[in-house]
């Protein structure tokens, strides 16, 4: 075993973390030299504790990471569950198929998408991550091997798409993928001056646009409140340009403090607004460019400096989703400790899959916060009550600070949920946010 070599994205203190290396073959709770509890480990996107267990052992699932088999025909790919979407881009993408979901970013791992039913920029069209899984195999620490699929044990599929790694270790998966014979997109970006405007687009540009999506200047108040572009698109028949979007540029040490401040937030969001001087902007990009802009800056959570930073996402339902994020957004931008990442997007009516999937109908907001301590903290009160109060839920795979109480209203869900926990199986989270687990 070792130690204080598993971090999450947000790089916050949880402790130091003892991980194992899963072998590619033959796996058996048995050859663990480590005791219980046990959580599978990805690649440590997560930004909070969902994916830390500082009691027990992490299963360092890495070297899980062989594609089994694909079928060029059908577009159905087998692979473990280490295996990175990156990987499964670079294979498929050369013969015409692509995810038919995908995060904002591409080095996370099959089974974390499946752990956390991630979304994208096409929720209104496609859902989630979890509505393309075929099945699954899951090992559970009885030594039971248990395929899952809506059709085969399906209580323990649905509880283990978004379930946070609780229901057991999966070993390997199988998904659909979608046609894509050229993966560029056709984009389109659309200056907006206030929320209203927000909405409006989202109206507007849903029904014929596959991927929405929406930068807001989270300090702008009065009429501004809530600008920014709203980012849309599909993908084009244009000749893709190979060689754009292939470099990244290196974030290679720890400043001593966040780079991201109050003063270089004001003018970033002030900058980044007014960058686009024309009502509308057209421009066809590679599809990676589009899905994935913060991998083309390698290690970007270093520039939080040393104390690392928060991330708040939040889903307000459709009926109370303009007054909700409104008054999200002017908290925010009274306290002035805003962010450069505030995304705003709308989840479309399709079902997720998972008992605790995130996704639902609604508006879902998502900022990245420096770590100011007990004034960071305030803050997210704050804004818990506005969401609570506003018939919201939180994301477990950006949290790191969630109250018992806030979980349980954000998941109606849970009860049924629970009795498929693995019981050798927990994390830094779940402590956290399930009282009666809480030792």
């Amino acid at each position: 075993m070792t130690a204080c070599e598993y971090p999450s994205w947000g790089r916050l203190d949880f402790g130091p973390q003892q991980g194992e290396r899963i072998p590619a073959e033959d796996f058996s709770f048995d050859a663990l030299a480590s005791s219980p509890p046990y959580l599978p480990y990805g690649n440590g996107r997560s930004y909070g504790d969902s994916c830390l267990n500082a009691r027990g052992a992490l299963l360092d699932c890495r070297g899980l990471n062989k594609i089994l088999a694909f079928d060029e025909k059908t577009g159905v790919i087998k692979c473990q569950a280490g295996v990175l979407l990156s990987q499964i881009l670079d294979h498929a993408l050369p013969k015409g198929w692509i995810l038919p979901v995908t995060p904002g970013t591409r080095f996370v791992t099959m089974g974390g998408c499946i752990a956390n039913d991630v979304h994208g920029k096409n929720h209104h069209h496609a859902g989630t991550f979890g509505r393309h899984v075929r099945c699954f195999e899951l090992k559970r620490s009885n030594g039971e091997t248990i395929q899952c699929s809506p059709e085969e044990n399906p209580d323990l599929f649905q509880a283990t798409i978004g379930g946070l790694g609780l229901t057991g270790l999966i070993s390997w998966a199988e998904i659909q993928l979608s046609p894509c014979q050229n993966p560029v997109i056709n984009q389109e970006t659309v200056k907006f001056s206030g929320l209203d405007g927000f909405f409006d687009l989202s109206k507007e540009s849903d029904a014929n646009h596959e991927f929405t999506v929406a930068w807001v200047d989270c300090l702008a108040r009065g009429r501004s409140l809530g600008r920014g572009h709203f980012i849309r698109g599909n993908y084009s028949s244009a000749k893709p340009n190979k060689s754009a979007g292939s470099r990244t540029i290196p974030m290679p040490f720890d400043p001593p403090f966040s780079l991201v401040n109050k003063l270089s937030l004001k003018a970033f969001n002030s900058l980044y607004y007014n960058r686009q001087t024309a009502p509308k902007k057209s421009c066809i990009v590679p599809c990676q460019t589009f899905f994935y802009p913060l991998d083309a800056i390698e290690n970007w959570n270093r520039l939080y400096g040393k104390k690392g930073f928060y991330q708040y996402q939040c889903v307000i339902p459709p009926e109370s989703s303009r007054e909700g994020v409104r008054e999200i957004l002017d908290r925010i931008a009274a306290a002035g400790i805003g962010s450069f990442l505030a995304v705003l997007k709308r989840f479309g009516n399709i079902t997720s899959p998972g008992l605790l999937s995130f996704p639902r109908p609604g508006v879902t907001l998502a900022l990245d916060f420096p770590n100011q301590g007990p004034k960071t903290l305030a803050l997210f009160n704050i804004l818990d009550q506005v969401a609570a109060q506003a018939g919201g839920a939180l994301y477990p795979a950006k949290d790191a600070r969630m109250s018992p109480k806030m979980f349980r209203l954000s998941f109606p869900a849970l009860e049924k949920f629970l009795p498929h926990v693995d019981p050798a199986f927990s994390s830094c989270f779940w402590r956290r946010t399930n009282e009666r687990r809480q030792e």
